[in-house]
């Protein structure tokens, strides 16, 4: 099994839209922009610190990107940190996940802790 040596993912800042294997943390709106708009199909989990659900979620999205069929790029962002991102994806509670095709959201959750097999069907179903 891999070890997850970036407990926030702040190592994989710098990372891009191309390296799917972790999670990249994106710092605001324009990160966030440009993250989706580098990629074909993006998935970015909305969180806070110190949410555990949020945190377990990390290693999830993690497994996901690799057990796609798509080339999914992964990221997280912490809507606190930049305002804007509450109004904008209407984030009421967290994690949520937002799913984005060639830019675009095209589908959205926010359910609590989701197991990995359902994650990846639920890419998988809005991923073209």
């Amino acid at each position: 099994m891999e070890s997850n040596t970036a407990s926030n993912a702040s190592e994989a800042t710098g990372g891009g839209a191309s390296d799917a294997r972790r999670p990249v943390s994106l710092s605001d709106e324009a990160d966030l922009d440009a993250f989706v708009g580098d990629a074909n199909v993006a998935l970015v989990e909305f969180y806070t610190n110190g949410c555990g659900i949020c945190a377990s979620m990390e290693p999830v999205i993690g497994n996901v990107a690799r057990g796609v069929e798509v080339d999914l790029a992964v990221g997280l962002v912490n809507p606190r940190d930049d305002p804007p991102l509450v109004e904008r994806f209407d984030v009421r509670s967290v994690p949520l996940f937002v799913l984005f095709v060639d830019g675009e959201p095209v589908a959205r959750r926010a359910e609590g802790f989701i197991p990995g097999d359902e994650l990846t069907a639920w890419v998988e179903e809005h991923a073209p």
